[in-house]
């Protein structure tokens, strides 16, 4: 019997769970699954033979070595900073690790020591990054291959609300981590490529700067850039490429809206406000805008956003930003954590609500002088609250690598990601039949 060590069973981990787990018995394997909260871990194994249920601490080593090395394969759903920890571990008990994260510099570092140990660490294998690396290879590939020259690709992911469940004026709701969404953009500009010249965006211009897309029959998507497009020319194996550009897809008028929360200062997340605990979100609201007694909060809100942004305001009322009867009850907290707690309230999926997951390329290329376009797009609509399509896009493109792993189908080893057509072919081939599959249709420019 070979074991599987899974540390984390948070959203995204439900479908590669799932997955595992169906294919345990034919194949001999079997699941530990450790998790803080081991009720959680408990119902999603749903009792199956194959699998079991462990609550430690993944954090600490002492409690985590044990049993890395009673496996033969670990999956990693743990926040990002944590994988380099386990990668150690993994490579000085030499058992293969997988993790959905992009490649940190400190990960990076650990690719000799890997190959040393025989061990493979697949990074990058989730949606975005992961999907996005293996559709996109895959057509830069046949670009290449029969001779042409790659001289743009663009390509926006997000993950979104199936029409019959976009019911807020924001067109969104959490399916996965809130905070990441609240601190999406800091840390840095946007930076990319554009007709050979580069381009930055700092984060107070990041929401403002969109270009809108229309989808299939899924109408209208505004993108906004990535931090890092430029890095991707390197691991695609396009360095001279006039122009690259990877962004981040929400529905008309979330940037719009996202962007008065910068500009107003609601999603800095560098210091604490005083006495937090007693803000309601109408005085965490006006914190931040100008003092006038004379003024209601929502006039002020009205000045602030202006005659051009009008028509806003109905998005912030949505999400009870005028309420003053209950208070935050969160000492020490900072602006963006404040702004987390209330929107985690009013975006939270309802018992029937249905997740979309939108990705879009476009690549344009020169072959016997002429221009061509080519467009991919997949859009993907979840199950349920627990089998979300952002679940499935995550954990099966992890759970198919996991399984070619245990079955000897991937060979390569050290720190790596899927931009190979041994390990990204079999993987989409397979993600078809979970209706998850590109539509592609190519143009001469």
């Amino acid at each position: 019997m070979k074991n599987i060590l899974i540390l984390g069973a948070g959203l995204s981990s439900s479908s590669m769970i799932r997955y595992l787990l169906s294919l345990s018995e034919e194949n001999n394997w079997h699941l530990k699954i450790v998790d803080q909260d081991i009720e959680l871990v408990k119902r999603k194994i749903n009792n199956h033979p194959n699998g079991e249920a462990l609550s430690f601490n993944a954090l600490d080593p002492h409690e985590r070595r044990p049993a890395i090395g009673h496996s033969d394969l670990v999956i990693s759903m743990l926040p990002a900073r944590f994988h380099v920890e386990v990668a150690k571990d993994c490579i000085d008990l030499r058992v293969n690790l997988v993790t959905p994260s992009y490649i940190s510099p400190e990960m990076r570092a650990l690719d000799e020591e890997a190959k040393t140990a025989g061990i493979v660490i697949m990074n990058e294998i989730g949606v975005d990054p992961g999907i996005d690396h293996m559709s996109a290879m895959k057509i830069i590939h046949a670009i290449q291959n029969k001779g042409g020259e790659l001289t743009s690709f663009k390509s926006f992911c997000g993950g979104l609300m199936a029409p019959e469940s976009d019911n807020n004026p924001w067109h969104y709701k959490f399916t996965w981590n809130p905070r990441n969404v609240i601190l999406a953009g800091q840390g840095g500009a946007a930076c990319f490529i554009q007709n050979g010249e580069y381009k930055y965006i700092p984060y107070n211009r990041l929401f403002s700067r969109t270009e809108r897309f229309k989808i299939g029959n899924y109408g209208e998507f505004d993108g906004y850039a990535n931090r890092d497009s430029l890095s991707y020319r390197k691991t695609y194996g396009i360095e001279n490429i006039p122009t690259i550009y990877r962004g981040t897809l929400r529905r008309p008028d979330y940037c719009q809206g996202w962007d008065v929360f910068i500009e107003l200062g609601m999603t800095d997340d560098t210091y604490h406000m005083a006495h937090s605990e007693d803000l309601t979100p109408r005085t965490f609201l006006n914190a931040f805008l100008p003092y006038n007694r004379h003024l209601s909060v929502e006039d002020k809100l009205k000045l602030f956003l202006r005659e051009d942004r009008a028509y806003l305001f109905p998005l912030f009322e949505s999400i009870g930003i005028f309420e003053k009867d209950e208070s935050f009850g969160f000492e020490n907290a900072s602006p963006a954590q404040l702004l987390e707690k209330l929107l985690v309230g009013k975006w939270k999926l309802e018992a029937n609500d249905k997740d979309m997951l939108v990705m879009y390329h476009e690549f344009e290329y020169q072959l016997e002088g002429k221009e061509h376009k080519v467009v991919s797009s997949m859009i993907n609509i979840g199950e349920d609250q627990t089998y979300t399509s952002m679940a499935n896009t995550v954990g099966l493109p992890v759970a198919i690598a996991a399984k070619m792993i245990l079955k000897g189908e991937l060979l390569e080893k050290g720190v790596t990601l899927p931009i190979h057509a041994e390990i990204y072919e079999p993987i989409l081939k397979e993600l078809e039949t979970y209706n998850i599959c590109f539509e592609e249709h190519e143009i001469e420019l």
